[in-house]
This record gives structure tokens, sequence and C-alpha cells, in this order.
């Protein structure tokens, strides 16, 4: 008595895909990737979504501060950050938390409305 040869299990059927897409997506993946910075308003884009800031400082004192940049929260990052130009060209980020900080944003956004 002889078995009938086993058959092998049949593999689900795959779409495929058009030919011009197939194209598009080996050129896609052949390209070198360059620097972001030269991509164009793409890559401006690209590196705003996220937070500027990765650690805050609680508190500074008012007259090291030369300006100060405010960033609202949005789809870029959840939480305001508060970002501080010093006298001496250093760039850091303050708790917009902090009272003191609280208090400094305020003065300036209360300038800001008896100039304009």
């Amino acid at each position: 008595m002889s078995l009938p040869p086993a058959r092998a299990p049949r593999a689900p059927r795959v779409p495929r895909l058009p030919g011009w897409l197939c194209a598009l997506l080996l050129l896609l993946l052949l390209t070198p990737p360059g620097p972001l910075g030269s991509a164009g308003p793409v890559a401006s884009i690209v590196r705003e979504l996220r937070c500027v800031c990765l650690s805050t400082t609680p508190g500074i004192h008012p007259r090291m501060i030369a300006k100060v940049q405010v960033v609202a929260a949005g789809p870029q990052c959840p939480r305001v950050e508060v970002i501080a130009m010093l006298k001496n060209g250093k760039r850091i980020c303050l708790d917009p938390e902090a009272p003191k900080i609280k208090r400094i944003v305020q003065k300036i956004l209360e300038s800001a409305e008896r100039t304009a």
C-alpha cells in the first residue's frame, strides 16, 4: 500500500504592488541619506517637531538675561518652554513653573503690552 505524495501547504496569496510603486520604493531605499539641513523646508519641519528643552534651570538672576523666548505648548512639545539668552551668549532653558521665572515672564509680557 502506498501513500499519496504529501502536499506542502499553500502560502496565502500576497497582492502584487504596481510596477511604478515598486520602482519608487526601490529608489527610496537606494537613495543615500543626506543631511537634514540641506533638504529644504520639510527638514526644518521635521527638526522642529520635538521639545527644545531637555532639562530646565529653576532660577537665574534677571540681570544675566539678555533676551527671553517663550514657546507655547503645541504639536512639537506638550509643555511650555522658556528659553533665555544670557548676556554671555549662552542659551538656557528655564522652568516655566518656578515662581521666579513666572514673575520674569509676566514682567516681559507687561512691558511688551506697554510698548505696543
